[in-house]
């Protein structure tokens, strides 16, 4: 059986998890454990120039900077750096001396090969250990991979890697290409083997390979508690265990059970890693796992959706994430059903209407009475989004989102008005999902804002709104419906607020907006920025600076206005006068150029666009 080592890139790979933000402390201590646990080589971090260096990062610009994570006492052991080909500059490279790392890692993309090997090659010449690491394996035909071993004989680096980038390497495949390298790389170079878990295989593969064994010496990466991007890596402690119980290894797992205790347990609760349905998805069509956590996070397509956009994207453009091009699948196939418009039946039916526009929040639960005596009136035309109300059967339900769909089900078609992205399952309106799309990206299809600009589009006099509660992360506060709630991780709510520093965010029920804390913002696009303090829930103070760009998904709320009435003015000159409904607790005012308003009611607020059918809806975020 061939001698099996074992290199931790806890510190590199598991970078991703926390944006490398170890802390110098804590990246020096997991270094001690697994020098500690009889680890062969360890990975401190990335040489990079694309970035500063900081202390409490595992970036690198120069070797200096690494050297600081190294022991005294080495014990034998290898430290090594990854290099992103292109993201470093090798004639920056100093020659070996042995006071700093002892190898370098590189990785590289398949049309990037030939001068990365070129870059290997100078590395290797001032007297570092080149690991070579082309990356997605799979992308690779066998003669292709077949050359590539050929140029690495030429180059005779310390190891040749088999990487599975996108954890899609099932047993067959891994088998296939590791006899390739087997049987054609050089004697005397090493074998390498990494790994990622979106399939859950890499500690079988990793178990694979040491029964099968080699005619030479085997590295297998792992990090610890499988810290890595996505669905993480092989896990360092697991693995050295079934070493020491098969193939004669001599490890200690405690250390690196003290360095889970201590540190990466910490950062797995702040961000956690593993097996998820977008690393399954993106393991399953060999794609980058950033085109699947897009479309889930989403939220708006099936699995079996999220399916079809996959088997339409070119072979080419899955190894490295392109968010404008999934951005493109992503709209051409919602707009794949664009079709029939019913604005003019739509406005005949709300003619002389005022609308009440109902979001799934809690408060349309708790507050569901006086919502429903006023939805009552004779002249209010009641509509949910995305949802049927229980406590309010509302006289249309607009929607927009796929998954909502198929949960709400038959039985509702005459009430429905659906936008042309959804399948045509006898809606009895339709209207074009194109038109009521939104200029800012975090909030394109969000689907309050498009029912609001939909009837802005349809003239509407009065709009009203209850139910848009926007709050915590916690997923049992969000929804008057238990079976509402959609998973999402707050980072997912936080990327559509433009100043997250500063706000509490939140997820606006039945919409995928994020209310700001500290204000509630306007209901229009309205270029203002506002600051603020909550007390108890309530807005005590703010400032508002003309001119400025609202945060995107901000858009309802009151301001009072010089002339008595609240009001929000968008590009056009469009103006919406906002009206509380419902009487707020005494003594919270709101502080604004335009004068002052008392804190807007949680039940629902009103606005009048004064332009009336000449409304232009054109910025409306």
């Amino acid at each position: 059986m061939s001698r099996v080592r074992v290199l931790d890139c806890t510190l590199r790979d598991g970078g991703y998890c926390n944006d490398c933000h170890f802390g110098l402390v804590n990246s020096r201590y997991l270094v001690d454990c697994l020098v500690q646990a009889g680890v062969d080589i360890i990975e401190c971090g990335f040489l990079t120039q694309k970035k500063p260096y900081q202390e409490d990062y595992t970036r690198f610009n120069t070797l200096e900077q690494a050297a600081r994570l190294l022991p005294e006492d080495r014990a034998g052991r290898l430290f090594v750096a990854l290099l992103d080909y292109g993201t470093y500059d090798v004639e920056d490279l100093p020659p070996w001396d042995g006071s700093s790392l002892d190898g370098i890692r590189v990785t590289f993309h398949k049309e990037d090969r030939d001068p990365a090997l070129e870059a290997a090659r100078r590395i290797q010449e001032k007297g570092y250990k080149v690991f070579l690491q082309p990356m997605v394996a799979l992308s690779y035909t066998d003669q292709e991979y077949l050359e590539l071993i050929e140029k690495a004989n030429q180059l005779r680096p310390y190891a040749f890697y088999l990487v599975d980038s996108f954890g899609t390497m099932k047993r067959k495949d891994m088998l296939r290409f590791f006899y390739l390298i087997e049987h054609n790389l050089a004697e005397g170079i090493q074998v390498g083997f990494h790994s990622h878990n979106n399939l859950q295989l890499a500690y079988a593969n990793a178990q694979t390979l040491v029964e099968l064994g080699s005619s030479r010496p085997l590295l297998i990466d792992a990090s610890i508690q499988g810290m890595g991007r996505g669905a993480g890596n092989l896990n360092t402690e697991l693995f050295l265990e079934h070493l020491n119980d098969n193939a004669g290894g001599h490890y200690q797992v405690k250390p690196l059970l003290r360095a889970i205790d201590r540190v990466v347990g910490g950062f797995y609760q702040q961000n956690p890693w593993g097996y998820s349905l977008p690393n399954y998805l993106s393991a399953s069509h060999n794609a980058h796992p950033n085109y699947a956590l897009f479309l889930t996070e989403k939220n708006t397509l099936t699995v079996e959706d999220i399916d079809r956009i996959f088997d339409a994207m070119a072979p080419q453009k899955r190894a490295s994430f392109d968010r404008a091009y999934i951005e493109k699948l992503y709209l051409e196939y919602m707009e794949r059903n664009a079709g029939d418009s019913s604005l003019e039946e739509l406005r005949q039916a709300l003619a002389g209407k005022r609308a009440l526009v109902v979001a799934p929040g809690k408060s349309a639960k708790e507050e569901r009475e006086k919502i429903a005596a006023f939805a009552g009136k004779g002249d209010v035309a009641s509509i949910g989004v995305n949802f049927d109300d229980p406590y309010l059967a509302t006289d249309y339900i607009f929607l927009s989102n796929l998954r909502r769909q198929e949960e709400l089900g038959p039985g509702r078609e005459h009430r429905l008005i659906a936008t042309s992205n959804l399948p045509d399952r006898g809606a009895k309106y339709r209207v074009d999902y194109r038109r009521l799309l939104n200029h800012l990206e975090p909030v394109w299809d969000n689907a309050g804002l498009m029912l609001v600009k939909l009837l802005i589009q349809l003239g509407v006099k009065e709009l009203y709104l209850a139910g848009v509660d926007g709050y915590s992360h916690d997923p049992g506060e969000n929804y008057a419906q238990d079976a509402l709630r959609l998973g999402a991780r707050g980072h997912a709510h936080d990327r559509q607020d433009p100043n997250p520093g500063r706000h509490e965010p939140g997820h606006v029920p039945g919409t995928g907006a994020v209310r700001p804390a500290g204000y509630h913002p306007l209901f229009d696009k309205t270029p203002v920025r506002a600051s603020a303090r909550r007390v108890r829930g309530f807005v005590k103070k703010a400032s508002f600076r003309p001119g400025a760009a609202m945060p995107p998904a901000c858009f309802f709320g009151a301001v009072k206005g010089r002339n008595g009435g609240a009001f929000s003015q968008n590009r056009q000159g469009t103006r919406f006068f906002l009206r509380k409904k419902e009487q707020p607790v005494p003594g919270k005012l709101v502080q604004s150029n335009h004068g002052k308003a008392t804190v807007p009611s949680r039940i629902f607020y009103s606005a009048t666009n004064t332009l009336g059918e000449k409304s232009d809806s054109q910025h409306f975020s």
